[in-house]
Formats: structure tokens, sequence, C-alpha cells
């Protein structure tokens, strides 16, 4: 059953799948401080890998990041855009209109 309930759509959602994919996920971020001792960027890009994975494939690492999202806003928004989620880039583009409204309200406004 897929996380959503009802049929699974994709491989990555059949319960054997999603178990090999969250273990895969865990390991690499484990992994992801011993690359990072090597020189460059790898071990974020690493751990940014691992972290998709158990995204993907767990509703525990989803409340969690949630949890941590509340706690760290700023943390949350730069992970979001890091994984590329949709509803980031959703929200990002809501900010935006936002702020270009207010601009052209306080133009008028004569400030």
């Amino acid at each position: 059953m897929s996380l959503m309930g009802g049929k699974p759509k994709k491989w990555i959602d059949q319960d054997p799948w999603r178990t090999v994919v969250f273990v895969a996920g865990v390991l690499t971020i484990v992994v992801s401080p011993v690359v990072g001792v090597l020189p460059g960027p790898g071990g974020l890009f690493v751990f940014a890998f691992g972290l998709a994975l158990c995204l993907r494939t767990s509703r525990w690492a989803r409340r969690q990041y949630v949890r941590f999202k509340r706690w760290q806003p700023e943390a949350g928004r730069w992970a979001d855009l890091g994984l590329r989620r949709k509803s980031a880039m959703r929200r990002r583009k809501l900010r935006k209109d936002g702020e270009r409204v207010k601009d052209a309200a306080r133009i008028e406004g004569g400030e």
C-alpha cells in the first residue's frame, strides 16, 4: 500500500521497495560525514540525497521534517529548496508576489 493509501502507483511506493529505499537513505545519511571529510562539498550532497530518499518513503521522517521546519523555518526553507519540493517553490512564488503587492501599495501611497 502506498503512503497516501490506495493502490501503489510507482515501484518505489510498494512496501518492500519502500523499506529498501528508506534503509538506503539512512545508510547514505550515516556515510555522509565520512564523505564530508574529503575536500569539497560532497558530504552535503550525499546527506541531501539520503534525506530525500528517507522523506520520499517514510511518514515518520516526514513528520520529523515538519517539526524541524516549524522549529527552524529558515533552515527548513533552504532544505525545501535543496530537495526541490514543489510546495517550497509554490510558497516562494506566493511570498514574492505578496512582496510585489506591498511594494506597489507603498509606491501608490507616496512613501
